[in-house]
This record gives structure tokens, C-alpha cells and sequence, in this order.
């Protein structure tokens, strides 16, 4: 376990040093969630149907767009990965005695931290907009949007390993479902209000649930079914991106 917590700590800081001197990129990664939420966002005042109990429509749209991060944050992680694995640098690094797990978990650390700050910032920003920060809602939206993005880093390594050598296959399953999923977890519009058809597609999409736990959760309203839902289902996430990841690392090198 002590020569695990090491390595797991070596392969942090392996990956987050560089996230340190560049932190300005930090900033640039979250452009199009920004764009969205500064621009798309006021689209949406005045109109009752987007709005929450204290008539804010930004109550409802902001935790969607922590989600939004989230997809194209950890979502695309396996990037820097694959271009280890097409370089040669992870060759190297599998002829070290690092415990090839704690290898995933310590790149899967780094994209939590990361869009932790990121998912702070973001509710920073959003606070003089009109936003009503409940602090234990806060805390647990985050803890939540934490462990999905835990699921989606190991997902997203496992895709770059498989998608050795040339890492197309990457580059096509991550812009086939992150606008999909995207669109069809209701964060910019309501999915209730579309077709019937819509609705039935949408509600086998597990980021829609997440959406809405985030929703209740930044909400204080910890007690709403849809939070239960949204934990499960990050849960099942994490589970099976750390499974399929560290399976992955530990054969597909």
C-alpha cells in the first residue's frame, strides 16, 4: 500500500507539474463552457419554464455547465496519453517499477484537481450573475461532479490505448458522443419540451441524470429523488472508467 500511495503520488505529480507552470491554460480550456454560460446563459432570463424557486434562471443552467466541463475536460484526457503512447515517453515509464495502476489514478487525481479548480472558478463567476450558492449543496454538487469525472478520465485512458497506433479511433468516438450526450442531457435546453421520441432517447443518456441530480444538489435539495439517481450513475461511471482503465494499462501497453 506505501509503495502504491508513492507511486500514485509520483504519477501526480508527474502530470500536474506542467499544469502548474502553464496555468493560464487552466483558464484557455474552459473557453466554450465560459462562452456559453456568459452568452447562451442570458438568452434564457425571463423565460418562467427555465427558472427555479427563487425565479433565477441561472440556478438551473450553471450546475449544467460544470457538466459541460466535465465532458470536455476528462472527457478528452486520454489525449495527452495517446500522444505518450505514440511518442514513446510511456514505453519508458512501463520499464519502471510504477505500479501501472496507480498510474491511472494518479493521471485520473490530476484531471479531478484540475476541474475542480476549474468548476470553482466557474461558480465564482457565476455568483454576480444571479446565482444562489447553497454551501453543502456546493460541496456536494462538486464531490459528485468529481467522481464522474473520475469515471470519464478512465474511460477516456482506456479509449487512447486502444486507439494506438495512430489514435484516430480517439479523435472519432469522442466527437461522435460528447455533442450527442451533450445535447441529450438537457444542459442548455430542457429536454421535456421536445418530442416524444426525443424523450425516450434522452432518458437512456446517464449524463442527463447527472444533470439533474446536479440541479437538485446545487439547489439544497439533497432529498429529491433525481440527486439519488445522479449518484448512482456517477458511481457506475467511476466504477467502470477505473475498471476498464486500469485493465487497459495494465494490458494494453
Amino acid at each position: 500500500m506505501v509503495k502504491f500511495l508513492r507511486d500514485t503520488a509520483i504519477t501526480f505529480s508527474r502530470e500536474f507539474t506542467p499544469e502548474l507552470r502553464q496555468p493560464l491554460g487552466l483558464v484557455f480550456s474552459m473557453t466554450q463552457p465560459l462562452l456559453f454560460m456568459v452568452l447562451f446563459g442570458w438568452l434564457l432570463q425571463g423565460v418562467d419554464s427555465f427558472g427555479t424557486a427563487n425565479g433565477s434562471s441561472w440556478q438551473w443552467f450553471v450546475p449544467g455547465i460544470l457538466i459541460m466541463m466535465c465532458l470536455f475536460g476528462p472527457m478528452a484526457a486520454g489525449h495527452a496519453l495517446l500522444v505518450e503512447l505514440i511518442g514513446g515517453a510511456t514505453e519508458r515509464m512501463m520499464v519502471t517499477p510504477l505500479s501501472r495502476t496507480a498510474m491511472l489514478i494518479g493521471r485520473t487525481m490530476k484531471e479531478s484537481v484540475i476541474l475542480l479548480a476549474q468548476a470553482t472558478l466557474i461558480l465564482i463567476l457565476a455568483l454576480p450573475l444571479g446565482f444562489q450558492l447553497y454551501p453543502a449543496g456546493a460541496l456536494a454538487g462538486l464531490a459528485l461532479l468529481m467522481v464522474f469525472g473520475i469515471g470519464l478520465g478512465g474511460l477516456s485512458f482506456a479509449l487512447a490505448i486502444a486507439a494506438q497506433p495512430n489514435g484516430t479511433l480517439f479523435w472519432i468516438v469522442t466527437q461522435m458522443l460528447t455533442y450527442p450526450l451533450l445535447l441529450l442531457s438537457g444542459v442548455l435546453l430542457p429536454v421535456e419540451h421536445g418530442p416524444q421520441w426525443l424523450r425516450g432517447i434522452a432518458a437512456l443518456n446517464p449524463i442527463a441524470y447527472l444533470v439533474d441530480a446536479e440541479r437538485a444538489l446545487f439547489a439544497g435539495r439533497f432529498a429529491d429523488l433525481p440527486a439519488l439517481y445522479g449518484v448512482i450513475a456517477a458511481c457506475t461511471i467511476a466504477a467502470l472508467g477505473l475498471t476498464l482503465g486500469t485493465r487497459a494499462m495494465r494490458r494494453g501497453i
